[in-house]
């Protein structure tokens, strides 16, 4: 009989005893930058936060989704989840930036490196596949409980796709214009930064859009280690057997992620339609 569980638990036992200032670390700084993200959430006003989403959904995908993103905003103040709404927004938008930070140069390195690429794609098959609720043991065993493990579990969950289509845009750049760039004297750096990433952006708006979604499903998630937001009340609605308060709060996170999703899709097809 073959136990991998055991040697995976005895390297993470190993880890977590000769890494500990490391994890401790990470934790804090992770930990300062949910609470300023919920800090700047939480001092808007209302009124301003749903003026501003509307303005933005007005601006990248049109007025019909404006009018749902002020109708949706209002329905979720007016059944009390605001804040809550408000505290899973800042875990999404941390998770996010903190899984962009590592997989966009995850992806330039896979677009320019094939023996790179593949090393990184089984890696990135086993984040896909692996559920979601797995990620969870090592993030609590590190981390303890709260919103940080949950922001490393929805980071290593949500980051795959930001990889794959970072690497993806950047290799379907036309060879003829990286070659008449590389002809007019331009350096690996400025190749990358005027030439590649710029007509790669679609694509990589496309993997922003993904991380998006699957850190705001890996979040809600991520209440079962106390990470709070709108899945606390989603875990709290099937604990207790309440069904319309677990019927709410899942109409809240669906609003929440029509708004974000219609956004960032309207900001990529914008990006489409000017190239």
């Amino acid at each position: 009989m073959i136990n991998i569980g055991q040697y995976i638990e005895s390297a993470i036992n190993w880890m977590m005893v000769h890494f500990s200032i490391f994890f401790d670390a990470v934790n804090s700084g992770i930990g300062s930058f949910i609470i300023g993200f919920q800090h700047v959430l939480f001092g808007i006003p209302f009124y301003i936060t749903i003026l501003a989403l509307a303005v933005a959904a007005w601006m990248k995908a049109g007025r019909g989704t404006a009018i749902f993103t002020v109708l949706g905003l209002l329905l979720i103040y007016g059944m009390g989840f605001w804040e809550a709404t408000m505290q899973t927004l800042a875990l999404v938008l941390s998770s996010t930036c903190l899984a962009l930070v590592v997989g966009v140069p995850l992806g330039i390195w896979t677009a320019n490196s094939p023996r790179a690429d593949k090393i990184l794609r089984p890696v990135l098959d086993l984040m896909q596949t692996m559920p979601a609720f797995v990620y969870l043991i090592p993030a609590v065993l590190f981390f303890g409980l709260g919103a940080v493990p949950g922001v490393f579990a929805t980071i290593i969950f949500a980051m795959p796709p930001v990889v794959r289509l970072t690497g993806l845009g950047i290799r379907q750049v036309p060879k003829n214009v990286v070659e008449a760039s590389r002809s007019f004297g331009a350096t690996r750096w400025q190749l990358l930064y005027k030439v590649q990433l710029p007509l790669a952006l679609p694509t990589i708006l496309t993997g922003v859009n993904q991380t998006i979604m699957m850190s705001l499903s890996m979040v809600v998630i991520a209440a079962m280690i106390a990470a709070g937001g709108l899945g606390e009340i989603v875990l709290k609605g099937i604990t207790q057997m309440k069904i319309g308060l677990g019927f709410e709060g899942g109409i809240a996170v669906v609003i929440l992620a029509i708004i974000l999703d219609r956004i960032t899709q309207g900001m990529a097809g914008r990006k489409n339609k000017k190239d």
